[in-house]
């Protein structure tokens, strides 16, 4: 069973097509046009071992918010389509991942209960052409289109690079962990039933 979706979301202010295939390799095809998101989402496909597929036009005169939170926006949606039933899926996921003198722990539940927890502080309001406020709201339109509680936590770190790559990469981990299919689990996991 390929673990895939096909996502399309076309706004007045952004254009966005996203593939993304969970059981991948960490193949990935990104144009965003905003470079170094371009390079996140890279980072996202390869860590995770994701395929991704990502071509996005946006309303790039304005500034980059539309464009980020869409595309956050749009690769919930992908994620949430792409488990599906979540049947067998370890459904947590955790890392505490280093990056040079950066550490971040991230920790995911795909219960359907989006929450987003975000523990980050940036000392620059750029870093290449992405505004480092939009971190966060990536995070936060990923979570709740995917219905995934979501924590991100810087525990050291000074270097804004470092710490928004570190972010993205603690994210492509624990979800890899937490799509992972364990022959053990033959329902959903959950008392309930259902999630």
């Amino acid at each position: 069973m390929k673990r895939f979706a096909s996502i399309k979301r076309n706004t007045n202010e952004t254009k966005i097509a996203i593939d993304l295939q969970l059981d991948g390799s960490g193949k990935s095809d990104i144009d965003t046009g905003i470079g170094f998101l371009d390079h996140m989402l890279h980072e996202f496909a390869r860590h995770g071992l994701f395929d991704v597929d990502v071509k996005a036009k946006g309303d790039l005169f304005v500034d980059s918010h539309h464009t980020i939170e869409d595309m956050g926006i749009a690769l919930g949606m992908a994620i949430k389509e792409a488990v599906g039933d979540k049947k067998g899926i370890k459904r947590y996921g955790s890392i505490i991942l280093p990056m040079d003198e950066t550490l971040v722990l991230c920790a995911i539940d795909l219960s359907n209960r989006p929450y987003l927890v975000f523990d980050g502080e940036f000392s620059a309001d750029k870093t290449g052409d992405l505004d480092t406020e939009m971190v966060k709201e990536f995070f936060y339109a990923v979570s709740y289109t995917a219905g995934m509680n979501l924590h991100l936590k810087v525990l050291s770190g000074k270097n804004n690079h470092h710490i928004i790559e570190g972010m993205f990469k603690a994210f492509a981990k624990a979800l890899d962990e937490a799509t992972i299919i364990d022959p053990r689990i033959t329902d959903v996991l959950s008392t309930k039933g259902s999630l």
